[in-house]
C-alpha cells in the first residue's frame, strides 16, 4: 500500500468508532469512579499518565515490538510468547476477554476491508489456540502488512488507549467534551516520551506496574451496576 494511503488506513485503525468494541470496555475505569478514586478530569489525567508509563507502553506496545521484528523473520514462536507473557499479566479476567474479542474482532474486520492483507496466517494460529489474538497482537499485525513503520504503530496504539480511557470518562464522570479534548491533547507528547523511553526495551522485558487499576479491573464484575464489560 502507497505510503499517503497507508497513513489513511492508520487514522481508521484508530477511529473511536472502529466496530471492535472498546466502547464498551473501560478496562476498571469504572470501578475507580465509583469508588471514588478518579472523581474528576485531573484523576482521568493522572490515571491516563501512569497507565501509559506503567502499563500500556512496557507492556502491550512490546507485542507490537515483537510483531515487527518476528513476522518478517517467519519467528512467530518467538511472538507467540510474548504475547502470553503479556497476556497472562493482565489480572482481571474481563479485561483479558475484552481485549481478546477487541483483538478477534479487528482481525475480522481487517480481513474483510483489506483483503489484499497477508493476515490468513495469524488466523488460523488464532484458531488453532497458539495465540490469544489480543487487540495489541492484532493491531501491530495489521500496521505492519499495511507498511506503517513501528514508531507510528506504537505510537497510534498508545492515543487509541488513552482515547478509549478518555471517551470511557465522559460516561462515567461530569466531564465535557472540551475538557477530555483538552486532556487527550495534553497527553499526546507523554505519548512520545514514554515510546522514547521504552523503545530500546526488548519485548521479553515486557512488565506492568499497575496493581491498583489491576485491582479495580479485578472488582469491576462484582460491582453493584454497570455502564461496561470491563
Amino acid at each position: 500500500m502507497k505510503e499517503q494511503a497507508a497513513w489513511l488506513a492508520l487514522q481508521q485503525l484508530l477511529d473511536s468508532a472502529l466496530p471492535i468494541g472498546g466502547f464498551s470496555h473501560s478496562f476498571g475505569l469504572e470501578t475507580l469512579v465509583q469508588e471514588g478514586d478518579v472523581r474528576n478530569g485531573s484523576g482521568l489525567e493522572q490515571f491516563a499518565r501512569a497507565m501509559l508509563r506503567q502499563s500500556w507502553a512496557p507492556a502491550d506496545a512490546m507485542v507490537i515490538k515483537a510483531v515487527y521484528r518476528d513476522v518478517p523473520k517467519g519467528r512467530l514462536d518467538r511472538l507467540w510468547q510474548v504475547d502470553r507473557l503479556v497476556h497472562v499479566q493482565r489480572l482481571g479476567l474481563e479485561s483479558r476477554i475484552g481485549l481478546e474479542k477487541m483483538g478477534k474482532r479487528l482481525l475480522r474486520l481487517a480481513m474483510a476491508i483489506h483483503p489484499e492483507l497477508a493476515l490468513a496466517e495469524l488466523a488460523q494460529a488464532a484458531k488453532a489456540g497458539e495465540c490469544s489474538a489480543s487487540h495489541p497482537l492484532v493491531y501491530g499485525w495489521v500496521c505492519l502488512r499495511l507498511g506503517i513503520s513501528l514508531e507510528q504503530a506504537v505510537q497510534g496504539y498508545l492515543y487509541s488507549c488513552v482515547l478509549t480511557c478518555v471517551n470511557s470518562a465522559l460516561r462515567l464522570l461530569p466531564l465535557g467534551q472540551t475538557e477530555g479534548q483538552a486532556i487527550l491533547a495534553r497527553l499526546l507528547p507523554v505519548i512520545v516520551e514514554v515510546w522514547e523511553e521504552q523503545c530500546d526495551q526488548q519485548p521479553e522485558e515486557a512488565w506492568t506496574n499497575m496493581p491498583h487499576a489491576e485491582l479495580a479491573m479485578m472488582r469491576h464484575e462484582s460491582l453493584y451496576s454497570r455502564l461496561f464489560m470491563s
